[in-house]
């Protein structure tokens, strides 16, 4: 059952801010939480940090689709999905309950039914909270799994060296952390081993080349010039 004070975080991932404004006002008078993320790596970084009860997605998204989010949600979350869209052919809607999502709203809509439906398959699913696997790393379409150790961008399969896997791992543990070179090699070498430094730049450089769309403008592995390197926290490099 859903708990009377209503808590639970709604992540709403929407693009147009007079939607999503309109959205939020109504359930937060119902009493959930809210947070907005504006395109669909965003959302996704939000989902696997906060752990939502329920997301409300948009289908057309900028950086990467309401499909693409909801596939990639699917393979790391159970969390109810209602899916908006100005798109009311059959097809959609087949294809997106298909892809896992849990309802169906096609633009322009009633803010109070959106509410009721979600409210609904809250009642219906029992979720008030989610059930992330906890040491699944995600970013945008880029998803690390320790427990299968494998990487994959936009569902594909990248090949990773055991170096390459724990430095991405270490990595994106602390997204926006900055990490200076002799920390880096510290956690690759713990007995003191000697080094040279600029085989993080080796690794980091490979990295770039099987995660990045452009390796020469990373969006993932960013640097910090004179010290190392972080990971992005969905924000400007």
């Amino acid at each position: 059952m859903i708990p009377t004070n209503r808590t639970g975080l709604v992540l709403i991932i929407e693009d147009d801010p007079n939607t999503s404004s309109l959205v939020e006002t109504y359930l937060k008078r119902e009493g959930f939480q809210t947070r907005v993320a504006a395109d669909g790596e965003r959302g996704l970084e939000l989902a696997q940090r906060l752990q939502p009860v329920f997301v409300v997605l948009d289908v057309m998204l900028p950086r990467m689709d309401g499909w693409d989010v909801c596939r990639a949600l699917r393979r790391f979350s159970e969390v109810p999905i209602l899916l908006l869209t100005a798109r009311e052919e059959e097809i959609d809607r087949v294809l997106g309950l298909s892809l896992g999502a849990d309802d169906y709203v096609v633009k322009p809509f009633s803010p109070r039914e959106l509410v009721e439906r979600v409210k609904a398959i809250l009642r219906r699913t029992g979720s008030t909270t989610n059930v992330m696997q906890p040491n699944m790393l995600v970013s945008g379409s880029l998803c690390l799994d320790p427990a299968r150790h494998r990487v994959t961008v936009n569902n594909i399969p990248v090949e990773l060296t055991a170096a390459e896997f724990k430095l991405l791992q270490i990595l994106m543990s602390s997204p926006g952390r900055v990490f200076s070179r002799d920390e880096l090699i510290q956690r690759f070498y713990p007995q003191g081993e000697t080094v040279v430094d600029r085989v993080i730049d080796v690794h980091i450089g490979k990295l770039r080349q099987k995660i990045e769309k452009d390796p020469s403008n990373p969006y993932y592995i960013l640097t910090v010039r004179g010290f190392g390197y972080r990971f992005t926290d969905g924000g400007n490099p």
